[in-house]
C-alpha cells in the first residue's frame, strides 16, 4: 500500500507519522507514505495557489493549475484519489476496510472554501467526509484515513485479532475491558473475566457489546437477529 498526500502544510503531517504504531509502520516498510507540497507546483512567483471563486462568495479556493500538476506527478494507473470534503460520503469502518484493499491512495487535503470542481471532474474518484462539521483544514481528516486505513495491513498491529475484537467490526461497538489489579477503590471487574471459562467470556462481551450499540448507536444495527440474541442473553447476565 502507499499513501501519497497532497497537502499545504506537510509539517503537520510530519508530526503525527513520525510517532507510534504508524511511524514503525513505515519504517519496517508494511506501508509507503509520501507528501507533496501544492505550493511547489504554484505557477505564481509567491507560490499563490489559491483565488477567489467566481461568482462571488466568501473565501478562496484551491487553484486547478497547481493541484492538476501535482496529481500528474504521482498518479499511476492504479491509483485511487480521495478528496476530503465536508460533502463526501461518510467515513466508516467498512469504507476503511475497502480502501485497505487499493494499492495506492491519494489524498487531498483541502483548505479555505474547498477546490475548484475541474479538479474533483478530473482526477477524484471519491469525496469522503469525516462527520458532520467542519474544520480549518484537511490534514486531520487525511491522517484519520491514513491511520484507520493503515491499521488494517497486514503486520502493522501488533495482534491480527486487535483489528477485529474493536468498535466497529461487525457492526457493534467493542465491549468493555478490564486489567489488573482486580479491585481497585471498591470497583471490581466482572466474575466471569475471572472464570477461565472462554465461551461464557466471549457470550458475555457479545452481550455486553450488543448492549453498549443498542444504548449509544442503535442506527448500527441492521440486523434484527442480533436484538433476538440480545433478548436471550440479557436473560442469562441481567
Amino acid at each position: 500500500m502507499i499513501f501519497d498526500i497532497v497537502t499545504l502544510f506537510p509539517e503537520l503531517i510530519d508530526v503525527y507519522t513520525n510517532n507510534g504504531i504508524i511511524k514503525r509502520a513505515i519504517e519496517n516498510n508494511l506501508f509507503n507514505l509520501n507528501y507533496v507540497n501544492l505550493r511547489d507546483y504554484s505557477l505564481s512567483k509567491h507560490k499563490k495557489v489559491d483565488d477567489y471563486p467566481y461568482g462571488g462568495g466568501p473565501g478562496m479556493l484551491l487553484k486547478p493549475e497547481p493541484m492538476f500538476k501535482a496529481l500528474n506527478s504521482i498518479k499511476k494507473h492504479n491509483s485511487y484519489i480521495i478528496y476530503l470534503s465536508p460533502k463526501g460520503n461518510l467515513f466508516t469502518q467498512n469504507k476503511a476496510h475497502e480502501l485497505s484493499k487499493k494499492e495506492h491512495l491519494i489524498l487531498i487535503a483541502g483548505h479555505y472554501e474547498g477546490i475548484d470542481q475541474r479538479i474533483i471532474d478530473k482526477y477524484v474518484d471519491e469525496e469522503i467526509s469525516m462527520g458532520d462539521y467542519v474544520l480549518t483544514s484537511g490534514e486531520l481528516p487525511v491522517l484519520m484515513i491514513v491511520d484507520a486505513v493503515g491499521r488494517l495491513l497486514p503486520g502493522v498491529l501488533g495482534s491480527d485479532e486487535s483489528s477485529v475484537e474493536e468498535s466497529h467490526s461487525n457492526n457493534l461497538l467493542e465491549y468493555p475491558q478490564y486489567t489488573r489489579p482486580e479491585s481497585y477503590e471498591g470497583l471490581d471487574v466482572p466474575e466471569i473475566l475471572l472464570s477461565g471459562h472462554h465461551k461464557k467470556i466471549e457470550e458475555w462481551r457479545l452481550f455486553k457489546a450488543i448492549e453498549v450499540t443498542l444504548q449509544r448507536r442503535p442506527d448500527m444495527i441492521k440486523n434484527k437477529e442480533i436484538v433476538e440474541e440480545y433478548n436471550k442473553l440479557q436473560k442469562k447476565y441481567k
